[in-house]
């Protein structure tokens, strides 16, 4: 019973309207009814591209349908004189030797020892990190490693002038 009563509440509220109701007006209506201009337009370029190409399919189709006692299409005949379309045995053979010489280069290229050695152009690269926020104990020492590359370049050093003292002997030797 309860729900008939909400039900017909419901129903004569929307009966009876609570408050006026105008109907609203715009400003262009203000001033009298006008119309929007009237414009021609003509089918567009969609409408004429769909009307030439079903002629042209239709054209297309019957040029490529081989002749009534299986001889080839005008349009083979005429694919035929171009050397492109002659020669596919020889460029299908270039294809895969293309193909072959790419493959045994990949092959190559992945399976090849690489070299692990890696040589330092600037040790103090090694000691660059943020010194900030690092909790102890986690930067190691370097010093024997910066060491090694510091005698390294040093011994390089030394082998290079005695190569340049020999060479200047030898150009002196060779001027007397």
């Amino acid at each position: 019973m309860q729900a008939l009563r909400t039900r017909a509440v419901g129903v004569a509220r929307r009966a009876r309207p609570t408050t006026l109701r105008t109907s609203r007006s715009y400003a262009s209506e203000s001033h009298g009814h006008h119309e929007a201009p009237q414009v021609k337009e003509g089918l567009g370029t969609a409408f004429y591209v769909f009307a030439g190409a079903l002629p042209a399919s239709i054209v297309a189709y019957q040029v490529s349908r081989p002749g009534a006692d299986g001889e080839p299409s005008s349009l083979s005949k005429w694919l035929q004189q171009f050397d492109y379309f002659n020669d596919w045995e020889t460029r299908n053979a270039l294809r895969t030797d293309l193909i072959e010489q790419a493959a045994h280069d990949k092959h190559l290229f992945l399976n090849a020892g690489r070299s692990t050695h890696v040589e330092l152009k600037m040790p103090e690269l090694l000691n660059s990190g943020s010194p900030f926020n690092v909790p102890a104990g986690h930067i190691p020492n370097l010093g024997h490693v910066t060491e090694h590359y510091r005698k390294q370049a040093a011994a390089e050093e030394e082998r290079k002038a005695k190569k340049l003292a020999l060479a200047k002997e030898s150009a002196t030797a060779d001027a007397s």
